[in-house]
């Protein structure tokens, strides 16, 4: 009898624990990317760090040359928020006309990738978030690519336009959404 309560208790034990694993998975499967990713200060800092490495890149920082960096900044973190299941709203060009005459080739858009997860292995981003993320942003290789080349470094034309500037006041409100009753939001009042 003893051993059959022994049993019984450890299986208890046993299923409350699958249970309780179960459930923790099905939450992880609930939150979207941009929540397993860190939410907007994750992914503020990942953007600015993103941003750096492709200015300092040789392989592309060329055809970012006429670019509005704040702009840049503000419209790739409202993107990535957007496009990951924040609570953005991407407000931005669409991709053929942002990178319209830029003359992206296939060899820089592939150093814009291998940049982007540079950044996301310096802030330990999980593979399987990185992966997603990828996913997410594999469909715009067609709409930036404009040259079926290797080559990278290539100069940006000369009739490439790029966006105007945004106003100072959009930008310092910042490309997220303000919750109500955040300080952020009180101080506009």
């Amino acid at each position: 009898m003893r051993k059959l309560v022994c049993l019984t208790s450890l299986l208890f034990l046993f299923a409350v624990g699958t249970y309780a694993q179960m459930a923790q998975t099905a939450q992880t499967a609930k939150k979207s990317l941009y929540e397993r990713l860190g939410g907007e200060a994750a992914i503020s800092a990942v953007v600015d760090d993103f941003a750096q490495r492709v200015l300092a890149d040789p392989r592309i920082n060329q055809k970012f040359a006429k670019s509005n960096a704040p702009r840049l900044l503000y419209f790739l973190k409202q993107q990535i928020c957007a496009a990951t299941g924040g609570p953005c709203k991407y407000q931005g060009r669409d991709m053929k006309t942002a990178h319209k005459n830029m003359g992206i080739t296939n060899g820089e858009f592939n150093a814009l990738v291998e940049d982007l997860v540079a950044t996301l292995n310096k802030f330990n981003v999980p593979k399987p978030e990185q992966d997603e993320l990828l996913a997410i942003l594999a469909p715009m290789r067609s709409q930036m690519v404009e040259v079926q080349s290797d080559a990278t470094g290539t100069p940006l034309p000369a009739n490439f336009k790029p966006a105007p500037p945004l106003p100072e006041k959009k930008i310092k409100e910042g490309p997220f959404p303000k919750k109500k009753g955040s300080m952020k939001s009180a101080k506009r009042r």
